[in-house]
């Protein structure tokens, strides 16, 4: 969707699901930008981009999104930062910024509020962000590519998104385990840089192993992490055994089990 900014804004994202409180909310900021003549209008078209692009910079941004309505008079805003303090340092800087300077004549008319995410299967429509969210978190795209694998070839059996307001900020999967009997592999779990130690990453497990139903769940991953969501050393037999190899559930010792094929290429990075 176009409008007379001449950007482009997404379709409304799917929003809903099981709610995931943070130790410390976010902050959501929504509302209107009012120009009151042409002029107003004119600095606003010249300068909200540059604006716009300051501010999706900040490290506490997560969202920053303007859009000018059927009225050209009014823009529609969107914002999502980190916590308070984030968003206190946005005012900041937009104060002492050359839109903020010239827009003081604007009427602002925002509702703030506080913001946790929602938990909620995947979609299409999260595929791209939910890319962009697990090469941010890990630094490469090798989860991103995972995942793609496993959704093309039919083994991503759970694939949980942690969304704020549609804005996938965590993420969880569950793929089949080749096993004695019935058993997930958990991997990738991801949460946005911005947002780690505040409980969103014990949510998605608790979500995922909720969705797992009876059936066990083997991860890879920090024993000191894991074991706080009930997971406890894997006695089986993988070529990836060791302490980081951990079970929720039971298999009997020394199982043998084999992650699915689109796990051959991350495992094999991760044991070099």
């Amino acid at each position: 969707m176009s409008c007379a900014c001449g950007h482009h804004h997404p379709a409304p994202a799917i929003t809903g699901g099981q709610p995931a409180p943070l130790s410390r909310p976010m902050i959501a900021l929504q509302g209107r930008l009012i120009c009151h003549d042409m002029g107003q209008m004119m600095t606003a078209l010249d300068l909200l981009p540059d604006h716009q692009a300051l501010s999706r910079a900040e490290p506490g941004c997560l969202r920053f999104d303007i859009a000018q309505s059927e009225d050209p008079l009014i823009w529609t805003l969107s914002e999502i930062f980190t916590d308070a303090d984030a968003f206190a340092a946005h005012q900041t800087r937009t104060a002492d910024s050359t839109w903020g300077q010239a827009s003081t004549g604007l009427t602002r008319d925002f509702h703030r509020h506080d913001l946790h995410p929602a938990i909620r299967p995947e979609t299409a429509s999260d595929h791209d962000a939910l890319d962009r969210l697990l090469t941010l978190t890990f630094g490469t795209r090798a989860e991103a590519d995972l995942v793609h694998n496993l959704r093309r070839a039919g083994d991503l059996a759970v694939s949980l998104i942690a969304h704020a307001d549609g804005l996938p900020v965590g993420h969880i999967a569950l793929s089949p385990l080749q096993a004695d009997r019935p058993a997930y592999a958990l991997a990738p779990l991801a949460v946005h840089p911005a947002l780690q130690g505040r409980g969103l990453g014990r949510a998605l497990i608790a979500c995922a192993l909720q969705a797992a139903g009876d059936r066990p769940v083997v991860v890879l991953g920090d024993p000191a992490y894991y074991s706080r969501s009930g997971f406890t050393p894997a006695s089986l037999t993988s070529p990836h055994q060791g302490p980081a190899l951990q079970i929720h559930g039971q298999l009997p010792r020394h199982t043998t089990i084999t992650h699915a094929p689109a796990f051959s290429r991350l495992l094999s990075l991760s044991s070099s």
